[in-house]
Parts: C-alpha cells; sequence; structure tokens
C-alpha cells in the first residue's frame, strides 16, 4: 500500500478547453493519465488529486470528468483547486455524500492513510503584480490586492487548522498536508502555510498549480526546516503520480 499525488489533470471532456496551447507535455494528456496511473497505482493504494480537475464551471459540466478520475485505480482523494468552480467549499458533505465509495472531497475534514490523518485545502499565494525596477527589484506591489490576498491566506487557515484540530481531536499525531497553491510565493521565504506546517510536525508538504518550467521554481521544493516539499503538478511530473508514503 502506497500513498501517491498528482495534481491539475485539467479535464474538459464536456468542456471545449484544450490545453495544447500550454505546450508539448499538454498533448493528449488525458491517454497519459490514465497510463501513468494505471501503471503506478495499485487498488489498495491512495491517490490524492491536488485540485484544478475539470474545466466545467457546473458539477453537471464535470460528471465526464469525474467519471474519469473514478475509473482510474485506487482509493481517490480530490483537492479544490482555483479553477474547480463546480465546487462549493460549503457543499463539501453533500458531494462527499453523492460521491461516497467512489471520491472522496478533502475540505473542512480529513482522511485516513494508515496511521496518518491527511488534511489539505486549497491554499492562497499573492501572485502579483510586484513592481521591480530597473535591476529586477521589488519596490512596491499593488496593496488592495495584496490585502485581499491575506484575507484568502486567512480563510484557508482557519480551514486548515480546523481540519487538523478534527484529526488530533481523533487521535492522530501524524499528518501529511496536501494544498493545491503553493505554500509560498517568488517573494517569500516562509508563510502561514509553512508554519502550520511546521506547528502540526507535517511529514510532507504537497501542491501543485505552478505551471511552466519558469514556474516550478516559484516555491519550496525539497526538505525545508526538516519537512519534504513536493511540487506535483501534473506536467511538472509529466503526468507521473509521485509517492509521497510508502
Amino acid at each position: 500500500m502506497a500513498l501517491y499525488a498528482l495534481g491539475d489533470l485539467h479535464l474538459s471532456f464536456q468542456a471545449d478547453k484544450s490545453m495544447d496551447v500550454f505546450g508539448s507535455v499538454w498533448k493528449r494528456h488525458e491517454q497519459k493519465i490514465e497510463k501513468y496511473v494505471n501503471r503506478t497505482v495499485k487498488p489498495e493504494d491512495t491517490l490524492v488529486l491536488t485540485g484544478d480537475h475539470s474545466w466545467g464551471r457546473k458539477l453537471s459540466e464535470c460528471r465526464e470528468d469525474l467519471a474519469f478520475i473514478e475509473r482510474l485505480p485506487g482509493r481517490k482523494i480530490l483537492l479544490r483547486g482555483n479553477h474547480d468552480m463546480f465546487w462549493d467549499a460549503k457543499k463539501t458533505e453533500r458531494l462527499n455524500e453523492e460521491y461516497a465509495g467512489k471520491l472522496f472531497f478533502l475540505q473542512n475534514n480529513f482522511a485516513i492513510y494508515e496511521d496518518y490523518a491527511l488534511v489539505g485545502t486549497k491554499g492562497y499565494t499573492f501572485e502579483g503584480p510586484f513592481y521591480l525596477d530597473r535591476m529586477g527589484r521589488v519596490t512596491g506591489w499593488d496593496e488592495e490586492r495584496a490585502r485581499q490576498a491575506r484575507k484568502l491566506v486567512n480563510r484557508e487557515m482557519n480551514r486548515l487548522r480546523e481540519s487538523f484540530e478534527q484529526a488530533r481531536k481523533d487521535g492522530f499525531r501524524k499528518y501529511v498536508l496536501f494544498l493545491h497553491y503553493p505554500p509560498t510565493n517568488i517573494l517569500e521565504e516562509t508563510s502561514p502555510f509553512t508554519e502550520i506546517a511546521e506547528e502540526y510536525g507535517v511529514s510532507a508538504v504537497v501542491y501543485s498549480h505552478c505551471h511552466g518550467e519558469q514556474r516550478f521554481h516559484d516555491s519550496i521544493r525539497g526538505v525545508f526546516h526538516g519537512i519534504p516539499y513536493l511540487l506535483v503538478s501534473g506536467d511538472f511530473l509529466n503526468f507521473h503520480p509521485a509517492q509521497v508514503l510508502p
């Protein structure tokens, strides 16, 4: 039994949204997902998909995308991404009821993998605009947008803390933290998300959202303050699931 993760499937079986314009790695990417997940993930394994599952804006426009995910091997756990418009955070319980035994939607709750609690939320990072001088140094930023970003970070932190505390109340002391957005932006060494990871002593932080080679280094990768940080964006992994835990 193993725990795997993969993000940003960007499926569009019912939506007219091709990803091919974003580079050759996206050519027939649905076939890659199916091929590599089936090659790697066994029925007894767990696969966490870290957001941006479907381009459909309503649940009725995502049914075929979710059915595709259902057919993948293993237990599938889904995290909310910034493009998952079909998923209202307040209706997560309803989604879990509808897809019980097929998919689990991770939001304001936790999932179990052996003696670990899997905790996750969409997260948020302020991505700009940053104002640069001629030397490329940051001289300021859009304060109104930065203020909104801080508000969203606080909301996501509250959701995370609630999920951690639910797991702790149920006796869990080992955790894996999943985010859609990266834990830090290009200006940050640490963030509230890295701080909560250290506070609860998580075994790993797993995230996605960063697309294209120029974005793969936007946040933490590797071990930071004793915690492994894994980027699992689909195009970064060429759609091969990454193993998080054995």
